[in-house]
């Protein structure tokens, strides 16, 4: 794959979740490729990302579905189109299916799955119009495997794996692709406070925490960095991959080889 300064030029992509971890490498991958950005993100160290790669930002919180069709409305009085979309924004919260509060439940499912339909629905038709678009959403081994205490989680990344495959058969047809990617543990910020909370609870160093605990099932002992998903990203959204679509794709260090 030759991905060069200008492989995207003229290309406009939006990222959700992207002020920083995954979201963050996307945007400065894509910008290093040539696309306009917007960077999409509650959290307004999105503007400092956009200010980085000389793009736009535009805050929302996902977990609202009103706030999330403003931000695709605020995003198409921007641009006319976007070429390339990516839904990255989430969340991860631990605990047993019974003491799970309702209203977080809910919260993560709009996150991580009903955002990533909306923003669909309101970018796709811009898409089939000019024959030509990319999504790319991030799911995460949990959309091919479970784990416990991670019902609502599991459930939206599993979920997010069947909206991706349904689309792809709906929009095939028009020049547009549509997978997933499904990253294992990888160095960000939300995996990194997991390694803290993990070594605190067991009493034991962070390293051991990623080899016993974390990676414990993987074939490579070692976390995955964000630049290896953004890659894959680019790849994905590249004429090189222009027959792949309705695919989930793992990256994690065998992981899920098991």
């Amino acid at each position: 794959m030759d991905i060069t300064s200008d492989t995207f030029k003229n290309k406009t992509v939006l990222i959700t979740g992207a002020a920083s971890g995954l979201g963050k490498a996307m945007a400065i991958g894509f910008a290093e490729a040539g696309a306009s950005v917007i960077v999409s993100d509650i959290n307004d160290a999105g503007t400092e990302v956009a200010s980085e790669i000389n793009g736009e930002f535009i805050k929302a919180d996902l977990s609202s579905m009103e706030e999330t069709q403003k931000m695709c409305m605020q995003t198409l009085k921007l641009v006319e189109s976007v070429d390339i979309l990516v839904n990255n924004a989430g969340f991860q919260k631990m605990s047993p299916v019974e003491e799970f509060p309702d209203q977080l439940w809910s919260n993560m499912i709009q996150v991580m799955l009903i955002s990533a339909f909306q923003t669909i629905k309101y970018f796709l038709p811009s898409m089939k119009n000019q024959g030509w678009g990319r999504i790319i959403n991030i799911s995460s081994i949990h959309g091919l495997v479970a784990s416990p205490y991670k019902s609502a989680y599991n459930s939206a990344k599993h979920g997010l794996i069947g909206l991706t495959k349904t689309v792809a058969l709906e929009a095939g047809q028009h020049g547009i692709t549509v997978n997933a990617i499904c990253p294992g543990y990888a160095r960000t910020p939300i995996v990194e406070s997991q390694i803290r909370d993990q070594a605190n609870y067991h009493g034991i160093a962070k390293d051991e925490v990623v080899d016993q605990i974390i990676l414990a099932p993987a074939a490579i002992k070692r976390l995955i960095e964000p630049d290896e998903i953004s890659q894959l990203a680019l790849f994905l959204a590249s004429e090189n991959a222009r027959s792949i679509t309705g695919s989930a794709y793992s990256i994690d260090a065998g992981w899920v080889a098991r």
